[in-house]
């Protein structure tokens, strides 16, 4: 490293002058490997703890079906919060296949929490009454194609503790809580923060 010329000494004496001397080759060498060095190190330490934490804060999954979609496409890649603390109505999670449900083909899905334990839940068309009133949906896309409302309508019922009512966004193409029933809070894997990989590039954008 280059040192800087002297400042005046007392008496009023200027220092001689001074220039920096260049690093020498061998020296410079030595300073790159220790910065590459460095620098493997610290990725290292990174990559040992998003390892080590990945099974409890937080991991990514792949979406394989259109379920979701728009919200979510086929193929998008999202980052699931482990770590959440509560469950609120139009959350997305991740969760174990529900006990009612029969179909094997996707043991891990993703669904929006449209009831909460404990509520009476129904519908009619596009609209979800929860204990009786209608709810606003402000996270529904315009439905469209094959995502248009199905003749699936939820027959009232009440939601028991600790279980959650899911649907998928396209509610014409998602297989749900509307037919295999609800999803207990020890499936639940954790919340959908992010998607982070859409059509083959980044793609960030957080929920």
């Amino acid at each position: 490293m280059a040192l800087g010329p002297d400042v005046a000494g007392r008496g009023g004496v200027s220092a001689p002058n001074t220039y920096p001397c260049p690093m020498q080759p061998s020296s410079r060498t030595r300073y790159l490997a220790r910065r590459f060095l460095s620098l493997v190190a610290f990725l290292s330490i990174v990559l040992l703890i998003m390892t080590g934490t990945r099974a409890y804060a937080a991991q990514s999954y792949f979406i394989p079906s259109p379920s979701m979609s728009p919200t979510l496409q086929t193929g998008d890649r999202v980052m699931v919060n482990k770590l959440y603390s509560t469950i609120h109505r139009g959350d997305i999670v991740v969760f174990n296949r529900a006990p009612g449900d029969a179909n094997t083909e996707y043991p891990v899905l993703v669904k929006r929490v449209i009831g909460l334990p404990g509520e009476t839940i129904a519908s009619s068309g596009n609209t979800i009454f929860i204990n009786g009133r209608p709810i606003a949906q402000p996270w529904l896309p315009a439905l469209t194609a094959s995502c248009q409302q199905a003749e699936a309508n939820i027959h009232s019922q009440t939601i028991p503790a600790d279980q959650y009512f899911v649907m998928g966004d396209c509610r014409g193409n998602s297989s749900d809580s509307r037919f295999w029933g609800t999803v207990p809070l020890s499936n639940v894997i954790g919340k959908v923060d992010v998607i982070v990989w859409r059509s083959g590039h980044p793609w960030l954008h957080w929920f």
